[in-house]
């Protein structure tokens, strides 16, 4: 075992002291942010400039301090059907309204995890995945759940409120809430209680969140009156419309028609097999699905896709090599390696940072456009983001391609792009993993 002795140390310190450039850098970090440092703009101004391909949206939305990025991205991409369906230029769809329900049914997922596994050790593997407990965080197959259960509406129907905002201190509580719950439950069926007594009880605790998520975020609506004026000046009405009625009339998307790809190379998810998870934050009696590609085979059918006119909803690592001012994401614009005295943080592959938990798909977006260099590879592309129009470009980002070759892990696409060697993959029998691998998926 290596020993850190005062000797070692003592010499590390002469090291340091010695290095005018490290003592420079101590100075320079002293009052400013290290990305701010390590950014170098004429490195950044490289990816500047239009786009080959560039679909047109309709407008920058704003997830503020929750962590909703995921279910931004799929409405965003919803709303450009319900916006052409509609023949209107301006629409949101309400994340508040889908939110409720996602933090309603992991609740009860929750619950229903403590229970099933109530005779765990809680030092056990599983237990401490559970009591964890729930976040704002989730998956596109979790969008597609809540989309086909409750459908959507206008966001004008059910706007934000300050908690679906900013969830932080929401979410902690409704998390104790859960955990008071859990152990409720779990010395229910420890003490050999009958299911039937364990499930009307927690029937009853549900009972308390959907309380608590009204008092919150307000209470989702069963019918409300559409009405709008579409582009031609024509006035519309439809009385008493279900949130289900409206996605089924003018959404109309058939999200069965969808598979979230990933480019996900561990030891635990080889490439070309179709995989699934039971995450706590889905719906109970739903799994996540992705089929995992390589890196190639995921940005050719993004390209596909988008030359077809559609975004693709995707997931990356928003805290890698980023600047949110600027709106740039580029491993090439940031000498961190500089900054630092030399000192390299980078990891050979993408497969290694993901085995060691360095890296891992935190934020959702949409691509929107993508540009090619003179041989008619991609050379950076157009992000959506729903950060607010006060950042980046009104609020759209740009990413090299070498961002994305390194840090985008999962898209979006509709089946209908794969090869038939990747429908066959996708036709398979799902190989099952634990919910503490499948969050690297």
């Amino acid at each position: 075992m290596h020993q850190l002795t005062l000797d070692l140390v003592d010499s590390y310190r002469g090291n340091y002291e010695n290095d005018k450039a490290a003592r420079s850098a101590t100075a320079a970090m002293a009052k400013t942010e290290m990305a701010d440092l390590a950014f170098l703009p004429m490195e950044a101004a490289k990816l500047k400039g239009d786009f080959a391909i560039e679909i047109k949206t309709h407008g920058i939305t704003a997830q503020e301090k929750s962590g909703r990025c995921w279910m931004f991205a799929a409405m965003n991409i919803l709303r450009e059907k319900a916006a052409e369906n509609l023949g209107i230029e301006e629409f949101e769809i309400s994340e508040n309204y889908l939110a409720f329900y996602d933090k309603l049914e992991k609740a009860n997922n929750f619950l229903n995890m403590a229970v099933q596994y109530a005779k765990e050790p809680l030092d056990g593997q599983m237990a401490q995945y559970i009591y964890k407990g729930i976040g704002d965080g989730g998956y596109w197959d979790m969008a597609v759940d809540l989309v086909k259960k409750y459908g959507v509406v206008p966001k004008w129907v059910m706007p934000e409120s300050y908690q679906s905002s900013h969830t932080q201190k929401f979410m902690r509580m409704l998390n104790s809430l859960l955990r008071r719950d859990a152990q409720i439950l779990r010395e229910m069926v420890l003490s050999g209680k009958s299911g039937d007594e364990v499930n009307a009880r927690q029937t009853e605790l549900m009972a308390e969140v959907y309380k608590a998520e009204c008092i919150a975020f307000g209470e989702p609506v069963r019918t409300f009156d559409l009405e709008w004026t579409d582009k031609s000046g024509t006035f519309h009405r439809e009385a008493g419309i279900t949130p289900l009625e409206f996605y089924e009339r003018h959404v109309a998307v058939n999200l069965d028609d969808y598979v979230t790809v990933t480019a996900v190379p561990t030891e635990f998810t080889p490439e070309g097999r179709l995989y699934e998870f039971h995450y706590m934050g889905s719906m109970a009696e739903s799994g996540i699905r992705v089929l995992n590609l390589s890196i190639d085979e995921l940005e050719g059918l993004t390209l596909d896709q988008m030359r077809d006119g559609e975004a693709v909803w995707f997931g990356c690592d928003a805290g890698a090599y980023g600047d949110r001012k600027e709106g740039v994401w580029d491993p090439d614009s940031f000498d961190y390696e500089g900054l630092l005295g030399g000192v390299s943080i980078d990891m050979p592959t993408r497969r290694d940072r993901l085995e060691l938990r360095d890296s891992r798909a935190t934020h959702a977006m949409i691509f929107v456009g993508v540009n090619f260099d003179e041989k008619g590879r991609p050379n950076r592309w157009k992000i959506e983001n729903s950060w607010g129009g006060e950042v980046g470009k009104k609020g759209y980002f740009v990413c090299s391609e070498h961002y994305f070759r390194e840090y985008v892990y999962e898209a979006v696409i509709q089946k209908k792009y794969l090869t038939d060697a990747q429908k066959a993959n996708l036709a398979s029998e799902p190989v099952e993993v634990k919910p503490w691998i499948g969050d690297l998926l």
